[in-house]
């Protein structure tokens, strides 16, 4: 992915972050035109996007209306102005987009944790010149993102979009998605090229948290977001607890706080470099830390071994989490932060010692 358009390069407005707004599902031409009226009024707006076909976890649910909807499209563009987007989940969706003049393609979350189909869209677009935008996959599993990504570029799409909405999760969660920030970040660290927006109707399911959301992605250094809009949310037929009215979505964009992602002042750059430099020997120091106390793992696995004792016990490990946790509330941490780190320490000692007692007993 090394020849990645640049973003501003070819979105509408390139001086604001690329948004792109429009209703969940089509639902009916009137219903499409009016949002994408409201919406054009909005010079923020950088595409309207509106879901044809719709895949839902079962059947009997609304699935979209289908061909019928792009029609409806083509006239968005034509009356407004604004380039349109749908998604797409097979080649023949893709193949009818592309007929229908549609400016912008999506792959849903689904899709992109499903390699076949990715690969059917991406042998239809070889050779069109189309924005791509991909969102990640269901489950937080990071190379079937980038695998989508890679089979779309090698197809010759060169305006890439990464679309984060969040990860599937059995936990009881504020989101409907919880958006686990350490992958998209992770993303962008491999792939700084890459533009990514952030879908945060997805992340929130509940409209009232989508600001919240779009700020934290855009002081992520995140190149806009896909926001649902619908005139009527509360009588929308799908995700109508997490769609926006243009005028809500108008007052969501004004209170955003832009960002940049470097700044050349002499006073910030020598300022923030002494910083960095204070971060570098704390890490160091914290790496010699990390050493030490393995050292000692190895000592305790070592003892474990020659009094057949196993590598875990369950009431160690809730004594460091209670401990950790408890001192770091004194010391000002947030305590989930501290039990995160202490349980990736803990269970690379548990490791270690698993595979001093494999080779003990000279297992491979």
């Amino acid at each position: 992915m090394d020849q990645i358009t640049p973003l501003k390069d070819w979105q509408s407005n390139p001086e604001y972050p690329f948004v792109v707004a429009g209703p969940c599902s089509a639902e009916t031409e009137e219903q499409v035109l009016q949002t994408a009226r409201e919406l054009a009024q909005n010079k923020k707006i950088s595409a309207f996007r509106a879901g044809i076909w719709k895949p839902r976890t079962r059947p009997n649910a609304f699935e979209g209306v289908g061909l019928q909807g792009l029609p409806w499209l083509k006239k968005v563009k034509e009356e407004t102005g604004l380039p349109i987007a749908t998604e797409v989940a097979n080649a023949k969706h893709t193949e009818l987009a592309l007929l229908a003049g549609v400016d912008i393609l999506w792959v849903g979350a689904r899709t992109t944790a499903n390699p076949f189909s990715v690969q059917e869209i991406a042998d239809v677009l070889k050779g069109v010149d189309i924005p791509v935008m991909v969102k990640n996959p269901v489950n937080a599993d990071l190379a079937l993102w980038i695998g989508a990504l890679e089979r779309l570029s090698n197809s010759g799409i060169k305006k890439l979009v990464a679309i984060h909405r969040g990860f599937s999760s059995h936990e009881k969660s504020l989101w409907r998605n919880p958006p686990m920030w350490r992958l998209p970040i992770e993303l962008k660290r491999l792939y700084p090229q890459l533009p990514m927006i952030c879908d945060p109707s997805h992340i929130t399911g509940k409209r009232d948290l989508i600001y919240r959301v779009s700020q934290k992605a855009l002081d992520l250094g995140m190149n806009g977001l896909m926001i649902e809009t619908h005139p009527n949310p509360e009588q929308a037929w799908s995700d109508a607890d997490q769609q926006v009215t243009p005028t809500m979505l108008a007052e969501i964009l004004i209170e955003l706080d832009l960002r940049v992602p470097e700044l050349h002042n002499p006073g910030y750059e020598q300022e923030l470099e002494q910083l960095r430099s204070q971060i570098d020997r704390i890490d160091n120091e914290l790496l010699d830390v990390l050493h030490h106390r393995m050292q000692v793992v190895h000592k305790i696995g070592d003892l474990k071994i020659q009094n057949g004792v196993t590598a875990f016990q369950i009431q160690r490990m809730n004594e460091i989490m209670e401990k950790r946790t408890g001192a770091a509330l004194k010391l000002g941490l947030r305590p989930e932060y501290i039990e995160e780190m202490f349980r990736t320490v803990h269970e690379e000692s548990i490791k270690t010692q698993t595979d001093m007692m494999r080779e003990h007993h000279g297992l491979p």
